[in-house]
């Protein structure tokens, strides 16, 4: 079965959403996740906790904050990486993640080795095929 562009970005909002509370703690109070050619681009709103709003009040708080937030995505890179790969059908390259500490929203950026918004258009046109399974899982 064919997924849509929407039924992928809804999923992989779900499994942000879903690693956010079981990784960080936490979740945040609204997620959007767009695909935008060859990236996925999902902003998260209000991700910081009680306390690390407190802690970002002042500039050397807030580095400690970005810092910590910056190290915790370090090391769920992996794991996001192959959960969005699972998700969106083909391989992640990168991942670049930034947070804003005053507002507490964060955007996750996942570069993809194929322009999957294209191959989405393509694959709902009337005669087209969907990724080929060897795109999407080389080697298999």
């Amino acid at each position: 079965m064919t997924r849509t562009k929407g039924q992928i970005e809804a999923e992989i909002r779900n499994t942000i959403i879903k690693f956010e509370m079981d990784f960080m703690g936490r979740g945040p109070s609204d997620v959007r996740a767009f695909i935008l050619k060859d990236m996925i681009v999902v902003r998260l709103r209000d991700v910081l906790t009680p306390a690390e709003h407190q802690l970002a009040k002042n500039a050397e708080g807030a580095a400690i904050v970005k810092r910590m937030r910056e190290n915790l995505m370090d090391q769920a890179r992996e794991i996001l990486g192959r959960t969005v790969s699972t998700i969106a059908g083909t391989e992640v390259l990168r991942l670049f993640t930034d947070i804003d500490t005053t507002s507490g929203d964060r955007v996750l950026v996942f570069t993809l080795d194929v322009d999957l918004e294209a191959a989405l258009n393509n694959s709902n046109r009337p005669g087209r095929s969907t990724l080929s399974a060897e795109r999407r899982h080389p080697g298999k």
